[in-house]
């Protein structure tokens, strides 16, 4: 049975790599991409290579090890705070982890040890969005502890922001991210290969000139494959914004009135959904629905066409004003923010199709 099928224009994605990487090269910054949202595919992958990223980052080992089984070749960087029960797995698969705890730290530096192996680490520190980090005034003592251990080597200083609690970067936490480092480098006698303070979120401060020199390391995911910064999910100028695409058939198009009739409980997710009188309209029923992607998150490519809704498996689309040029069968287009598109991603329902062809000028999509 057909599925709902997601395009990828991989020549799309490497021309938004290319400018994300160009930006920060002109500002003294490295760039890892980040391919988690796509799960690993190796074809993003590649794209990113192919724009210049100097590194893959990832929040899943299982990713990266899909990657390093397609036989791509670069430094691996674990995105995702290590657990303790998987140090083992961590040491083999990746060059690099983000961490915040000593006994994870103990634990690599053990299972490097056994293999021979010097393993670098980012220490992280908590700057505001109370996800991961270390408190500040817990740093100091933590890297005094974490000096002691062989197997290891603090390459460099990081922080998160924008993902949990939405704090934007800006001057003043990046400039303490900065002035962590250099009390640590004074205090321990390290000398910090990076500082990697930013994610998609920080491509205003950059681009403003206001990001502190010392801040030299970039993970960016959002900006390169949809070609949005993250605070306030702005086209990126120069990138673009439809390099995936949702394609879903038209199972079924009928006239039907835009009120539903008899009593009204809760639908199957426990909402109580709101309807508008809009009198008769002509609804597209499509195969696609909540079990395969964040429906709030998509948006038709044919403006004229409006989303009303979803089940598990359907989709419900006003086609009204677009009477007469749609079908049974036809396969309508959607674009995606990046919780559609993380969802459609992860389902086993939904097709990947990567494509690759010529792109000459960037737009908006």
């Amino acid at each position: 049975m057909a599925s709902p099928c997601l395009t990828i224009d991989l020549d799309k994605i490497e021309h938004n790599t290319r400018s994300i990487v160009e930006l920060c090269k002109g500002r003294g910054i490295e760039v890892a991409g980040v391919t988690k949202v796509s799960c690993g595919l190796p074809e993003v992958a590649r794209a990113m290579l192919r724009g210049g990223v100097s590194a893959i980052a990832d929040s899943r080992l299982e990713n990266i090890q899909r990657l390093k089984a397609a036989g791509l070749r670069t430094s691996w960087i674990l995105l995702r705070i290590p657990p303790l029960s998987g140090v083992e797995e961590v040491v083999d698969t990746v060059d690099v982890s983000l961490n915040s705890e000593f006994a994870v730290l103990a634990g690599l530096s053990a299972a490097a040890r056994r293999r021979g192996k010097v393993h670098d680490v980012i220490l992280m520190v908590e700057l505001g969005d109370l996800r991961e980090g270390i408190l500040p005034q817990d740093l100091a003592p933590l890297v005094e502890q974490a000096l002691k251990l062989s197997g290891i080597r603090i390459r460099g200083l990081g922080a998160n922001l924008a993902c949990f609690a939405g704090v934007v970067p800006s001057e003043d936490n990046m400039q303490r991210l900065v002035e962590l480092a250099g009390e640590i480098e004074r205090s321990s006698g390290l000398t910090l290969e990076w500082i990697s303070g930013i994610n998609s979120s920080g491509l205003e401060l950059i681009n403003a000139g206001r990001m502190p020199g010392r801040v030299n390391h970039a993970r960016i995911g959002e900006a390169i494959l949809l070609g949005r910064e993250t605070t306030r999910r702005r086209p990126w100028p120069g990138t673009w914004q439809d390099a995936f695409i949702l394609h879903a058939e038209v199972l079924e198009l009928k006239h039907k009135p835009s009120l539903p009739q008899g009593e009204l409980s809760k639908d199957a997710f426990g909402r109580r959904p709101l309807f508008e009188d809009r009198g008769e309209m002509l609804r597209a029923l499509l195969n696609v629905g909540r079990e395969d992607v964040d429906v709030n998150g998509i948006e038709p490519l044919d403006k004229r066409l409006t989303v009303l809704g979803a089940s598990s498996g359907y989709l419900v689309v006003d086609a009204t004003p677009a009477k007469g040029g749609i079908r049974v069968g036809d396969k309508l287009a959607f674009t995606l923010n990046y919780s559609a598109l993380l969802t459609a991603m992860t389902s086993e329902y939904v097709t990947k199709r990567p494509l690759k062809k010529s792109v000459s000028d960037a737009g908006e999509g």
